[in-house]
């Protein structure tokens, strides 16, 4: 497998790309924003460590346009900011999932293999919730007609509501269901998550399907 390290610091990416060639992983380094998008457009990765400042063109606008050219890769994003505003900015721009710097090699290295294991899984049908349309095979998904521009984690949360329509989600089902490494207790990936497919719905005219259960979790009322 072919992983994309796009990374300005030269020590930080080499130590990255050496605990990913330890575990036998191909890996490419970009050193500046428009070169990683470069390699995004051009070649074909497996998944893409991205981080947040870089020369040239930042973090997220390398998701964001990487995204609005159909580049589907799963992007793990790094980043120094814990700000909540700035994870979310993150998961707006097309990430899957970030991680706060610094960070131990043993959790770098999981979140790759969750990424890759979630991409890999095969998707053969399609699925219809009311106005909501999911093309499995396509990795796609519209609303009323619309389609939504959805990262990996983004697409298997809404499918995961697609397929569970009108039941009550928990918070720690959601989380069994769509990440496969423990978070902390005080997590609130599953909110961030949930905040930022609400705002992709709205932009569609899908208002409110994602309503809240105060105490539990999410239910899902196309």
């Amino acid at each position: 497998m072919r992983i994309l390290v796009i990374e300005d610091n030269a020590s930080v990416a080499a130590a990255v790309q050496a605990m990913l060639e330890r575990r036998k992983y191909a890996v490419d380094v970009a050193a500046d924003g428009d070169t990683g998008l470069d390699y995004l457009l051009r070649q074909t990765y497996d998944a893409a460590i991205v981080d947040v400042v870089l020369p040239a063109r930042d973090g997220f606008a390398v998701a964001s346009a990487a995204r609005s050219e159909g580049v589907q890769t799963p992007m793990l994003m790094l980043t120094a900011r814990d700000a909540v505003e700035d994870r979310v900015r993150g998961l707006d721009s097309g990430a899957d999932d970030y991680l706060i710097k610094p960070f131990e090699e043993e959790e770098l290295v999981a979140r790759v293999r969750a990424l890759l294991r979630r991409s890999d899984r095969p998707m053969k049908d399609a699925l219809v919730a009311g106005p909501l349309e999911i093309d499995m095979g396509a990795r796609q998904a519209t609303y009323s007609g619309k389609t939504l521009a959805l990262g990996l984690t983004e697409f298997r949360m809404l499918e995961f509501f697609a397929r569970n329509a009108g039941l009550v989600l928990s918070r720690e089902h959601l989380l069994e269901r769509l990440w496969e490494y423990d978070f902390d207790g005080s997590s609130n990936i599953v909110d961030v998550y949930v905040s930022q497919l609400r705002r992709k719905l709205k932009r569609a005219g899908a208002a409110d399907v994602i309503q809240t259960v105060w105490g539990v979790g999410y239910k899902f009322q196309p």
